[in-house]
């Protein structure tokens, strides 16, 4: 979404939102490379400010923490838990800040945090790429940050929180393949500058072309927009009306406009009749439960909106006290593993829910209103 991303402004309850045109996507390629720039020259000017905003002894410090928007039910339930795992990790995190799926504005919020004095910062990055100048800055004045859900392509960060996006697109492969067995497959793809979007997009390619030759996979780079995924399936659908099954990599995003789209066409059948396209998802919000519920969609892959946050503030906590961490088991039922970019990840468990588990009450998206 989860998840990175460019303007990304999905309305979930209503199926609409408006997408950028080119000129704004160029204008702000423009501003992050300008952003990124400035950043550097500031640096330079100043020299390494390092120890002088130094984390607090004992991770004691206030804690920025910057969302990459609001317009998801994924992270809109990611914000409503950061209050509670705060205070369970003993962390004195400040009010989130917004980025509001805009890449250079989330730089400028990370240096408004650094600015308050912060010692410490958990981040959703929206775009892998350009989010270190923010990470360069952070580290030059000594303040660790934890990133979660998107790994950072480059930058040092203190601990990636985030599930094995891999696995997501496999598991959505396997799901559909076992499902569909032959015949057209439409994967609804997220933003190919996010780490995220091109793991899913290249896992689900992979798998598909090993595992189920038979599969014809159709492609829809749509962003994390709602309205482009929208706009682009109903082009697809008129052109391969005879598709058997979708991949929505991200749920939050996708799933009202894809679930309208198809009604629209009179192509939106119960699981078990005859003509329904399988479907297959990722989030683990509530409505993609729903959807499960009554046959709309067969599954969704649950992306921990609960755990990102509470082992992000555990993670900055420890950070900010001095703290490294390693390869290997954790005790909380995940894996660390060194990305191929460097960091070190800790790969929280992200099951699989269908019809059989998707009223288990151990699942974030029933715990939520």
């Amino acid at each position: 979404m989860a998840g990175s991303r460019s303007r990304a402004v999905n309305r979930a309850n209503s199926g609409t939102t408006n997408g950028p045109s080119a000129a704004t996507t160029r204008t702000r390629t423009v501003r992050v490379a300008a952003l990124a720039a400035c950043a550097a020259l500031a640096l330079s000017a100043c020299g390494s400010t390092k120890g002088a905003g130094a984390s607090g002894a004992g991770g004691e410090g206030k804690v920025g923490v910057i969302l990459p928007l609001l317009t998801s039910p994924f992270w809109q339930s990611y914000n409503d838990y950061l209050p509670k795992m705060a205070k369970e990790e003993k962390v004195d995190a400040l009010k989130s800040v917004n980025s509001n799926s805009d890449p250079a504005q989330q730089i400028t919020d990370m240096n408004n945090q650094l600015n308050q004095g912060v010692k410490g910062i958990v981040v959703a990055p929206l775009d892998s790429a350009a989010i270190a100048a923010g990470l360069d800055q952070a580290e030059r004045k000594g303040v660790p940050v934890v990133a979660v859900d998107v790994a950072p392509e480059k930058g040092k960060v203190a601990m990636v929180v985030r599930a094995n996006n891999v696995a997501y697109g496999q598991k959505a492969c396997e799901f559909l393949g076992e499902k569909v067995k032959t015949g057209k497959v439409v994967q609804i793809m997220g933003d190919l500058a996010s780490v995220n979007g091109r793991e899913r997009s290249e896992a689900f390619r992979a798998c598909a072309k090993k595992k189920y030759p038979s599969l014809k996979v159709l492609e829809i780079p749509a962003k994390w927009e709602s309205d482009a995924a929208a706009a682009q399936l109903d082009t697809v659908l008129n052109q391969n009306p005879d598709v058997k099954g979708i991949y929505l990599q991200a749920g939050g995003v996708y799933l009202a406009p894809t679930l309208q789209t198809l009604k629209s066409k009179k192509l939106l059948k119960p699981a078990g009749e005859e003509g329904h396209i399988a479907i297959v998802s990722n989030d683990g919000i509530p409505q993609e439960f729903e959807a499960i519920r009554k046959g709309e969609i067969d599954a969704t892959v649950s992306q921990p909106a609960d755990t990102y946050a509470k082992y992000g503030m555990y993670y900055i906590k420890k950070a900010m006290a001095g703290e490294t961490f390693k390869e290997g088991p954790t005790d909380h039922g995940s894996t660390i593993v060194r990305h191929w970019n460097g960091s070190l990840e800790d790969q929280l468990p992200a099951p699989l829910v269908t019809k059989e588990n998707v009223d288990d009450k151990k699942l974030w998206g029933n715990n939520v209103k």
